[in-house]
């Protein structure tokens, strides 16, 4: 059976639980008119994903799809909340204004507003980068537990996209751990010569750091000297994104805190 067809098969088969009625491997059969034994192996393949589950010989939808389900809520609720925020940040700025969300071990682009000007970043939706090099993906990274950003800078490897690029561990947690402190992170030409960011974090309403916003430009206008103000804005931007999204700071963020035991929690080793 071609990838293909068995893709289009294990979809069909999911859509048959859409009634949330626990289905035998005979009834799929019957009712999708399709073999058995194709159907008893996607199942298998389905299971192993934790996307079915079985229970007495009889199938039902897992609780990754759950898992799934609330992921693309999430980014298509912040792509809506956000987009009037970015355009108004964009104008504000005349700089590109692009919106990210953590995707496994990367950032990904699904919002952006480009600055008018002719010498300028671009956005591409649906396009992916590193969380170590980027502003958007330091903002993320820098508020992740400990253990998962050791994980990911030990797994991910760490390319030098420019002469500026950190690669040295110790050197990208002492960068995250300035993230943390003054609340915003800095792409200095590290991903693109030429280009610096300004990046902040967006929170959800359990509190996690789940998206990012940032300002990014030709390093020359996007100056040190202008970073702070920059950063401001953006700062600002990013929280009311949160705030429209549910967050509230309080007893949640605390518990962060005190249980990861110091203000920069996540770049321990």
């Amino acid at each position: 059976m071609s990838t293909i067809k068995s893709i289009s098969r294990a979809v069909t088969i999911l859509e048959a639980f859409r009634d949330g009625v626990a289905l035998s491997v005979t009834e799929l059969a019957r009712a999708l008119r399709i073999p058995k034994s194709s159907i008893y192996e996607i199942l298998v393949t389905l299971t192993e994903e934790r996307l079915v589950e079985k229970h007495d010989g009889r199938y039902f939808l897992g609780l990754r799809l759950v898992e799934l389900a609330h992921a693309a809520r999430q980014d298509l609720e912040v792509g809506r909340v956000a987009r009037p925020l970015i355009e108004k940040l964009r104008n504000e700025l005349d700089e590109t204004v692009q919106l990210t969300v953590l995707d496994g071990e990367e950032i990904l682009y699904i919002e952006g507003c480009e600055s008018s000007r002719q010498l300028r970043t671009f956005f591409e939706p649906g396009g992916r980068a590193p969380l170590y090099c980027t502003a958007l993906g330091k903002a993320i990274l820098a508020f992740q537990p400990a253990k998962d950003v050791t994980r990911i800078l030990r797994r991910k490897g760490l390319r030098a996209f420019t002469p500026r690029t950190l690669t040295a561990l110790a050197a990208i947690r002492r960068d995250l751990e300035r993230t943390i402190a003054r609340g915003y992170s800095v792409d200095d030409m590290e991903h693109e010569e030429g280009v610096r960011c300004v990046g902040a974090p967006i929170r959800n309403r359990e509190e996690a750091v789940f998206a990012s916003i940032s300002a990014s430009g030709p390093a020359h206008r996007v100056s040190p000297a202008r970073e702070k103000e920059i950063a401001r804005r953006v700062m600002a931007t990013a929280g009311e994104i949160s705030r429209r999204l549910g967050y509230r700071p309080g007893k949640g963020a605390a518990r962060t805190q005190s249980s990861r035991g110091a203000p920069q929690p996540a770049v321990g080793a």
